[in-house]
């Protein structure tokens, strides 16, 4: 693939050289070649900066964005690198509200509510913004990437929070994978009230190398994106497992990121199966949202439904995060059951587990070779989990 010639292609007619461009690029939690096509980009139209879209991620220091970025420091001292201040009301500025009429539709009936946009207000300090980031199947759009990088990269709470509680409402297993979805929908109509000209390069990794490179307006790029993410990203199996190892890499310093090793094998663990969250280097739940997640906990779905007036003023971000944790299941006569068992070996302690509904196993008595070579017994070991979709063979795309 000539990176170079696509980059350049796509860039020069933009005439970008000497403008304020706003380069907008994931954290530390994607894989994705971000420092060679920052590079790249650099050369072509010269001085830009960089936001990292946190989302609601821990902030990065200066020494993880080198890294993020694959620079030295003072290395390119035109460019200034900094962080998204998702939580600082300050950095924001509202581009408006979409209406409950249409939240209504676009929620296919389930919500209707006004919805107010908010996006880091540094957007309008620029004349061109360019997304850079990769596309794999998401557990809350269907797929990541495009203008997802705007809402909920750096964008206001309000949004986040609404259309990751609408995923979850909707559930994991039938929006995980799904090109086409109703948040993805929110995401659309959101990113259209963004003033400033965008551009997307959107990125399909395979195996940590650049499988595809796509760019143009941010829905046109991340359409043709998601197409290549579907037939590289997801793995079918011909029947689920009782048992599955699921180990987080490195990248996942938390459970709130490691919680994509859950996602992402969910379709193919059997009813009453158990999932394991293999992690030893992760130590606590939430760098930003561990306070309010110790004191929910990890449920169902329904359990939240059936409890909202408990629990509607909780963020409902941290409410979707506990339910596509927990996974599928049921509340009935104040009775919860999950269709699986999710259990983690990692550095939380037990107690803590135990807590917030979650099972726990000592990572140290867990040897992972001896869950490899054992399919036909249903046991399915992934070493490298979270951006790879498994599903069972025969569901829909």
């Amino acid at each position: 693939m000539d990176v170079r010639r696509i980059v350049e292609d796509g860039l020069r007619p933009l005439n970008l050289r000497g403008k304020r461009v706003l380069l907008i690029v994931p954290d530390g939690t994607r894989t994705a070649p971000v420092g060679m096509m920052f590079r790249a980009i650099h050369d072509v139209i010269g001085d830009l900066d960089v936001m990292i879209a946190l989302g609601t991620h821990a902030r990065m220091s200066d020494l993880e964005i080198q890294k993020r970025m694959e620079v030295e420091e003072g290395e390119f001292p035109g460019v200034r690198f900094f962080n998204h201040a998702w939580d600082d009301p300050s950095a924001l500025t509202s581009l408006g509200t979409i209406e409950a009429s249409e939240i209504l539709a676009i929620s296919e009936g389930r919500f209707g509510m006004d919805l107010e946009v908010q996006i880091n207000r540094a957007v309008l300090e620029y004349d061109h913004l360019l997304i850079l980031g990769p596309v794999f199947p998401h557990e809350v759009a269907g797929f990541s990437g495009g203008n997802k990088y705007l809402f909920p990269g750096i964008s206001g709470p309000e949004v986040l929070n609404f259309f990751h509680w609408l995923g979850a409402v909707i559930t994991n297993p039938l929006i995980i994978g799904h090109k086409w979805t109703p948040v993805r929908a929110v995401i659309d109509r959101a990113a259209s009230m963004v003033p400033t000209p965008c551009h997307a390069f959107c990125m399909v990794v395979d195996h940590g190398e650049l499988a595809g490179l796509f760019f143009g307006p941010n829905s046109e790029a991340w359409s043709e994106a998601a197409d290549l993410s579907a037939s590289l990203h997801i793995v079918k199996k011909p029947r689920p497992f009782h048992t599955v190892l699921s180990c987080a890499p490195q990248m996942y310093g938390d459970l709130w990121v490691g919680g994509k090793c859950m996602y992402k094998l969910e379709p193919v663990v059997a009813d009453g199966g158990e999932l394991i969250i293999y992690a030893p280097h992760i130590t606590e739940i939430s760098k930003t949202h561990g306070a309010d997640i110790e004191r929910i906990g990890y449920h169902v779905r329904d359990y939240f439904l059936a409890r909202w007036n408990e629990f509607k003023d909780e963020p409902w971000g941290v409410l979707a995060h506990s339910t596509h944790v927990r996974g599928i299941g049921t509340y009935v006569d104040r009775v919860e059951r999950a269709r699986i068992r999710v259990t983690l070996a990692t550095g939380i302690p037990e107690e803590v587990c135990r807590r917030i509904c979650l099972g726990y196993r000592d990572p140290s008595t867990i040897d992972v070779g001896a869950f490899g070579g054992r399919e036909h017994e249903g046991v399915l070991l992934v070493e490298r989990a979270g951006e790879t979709l498994y599903r069972l063979a025969g569901e829909s795309d």
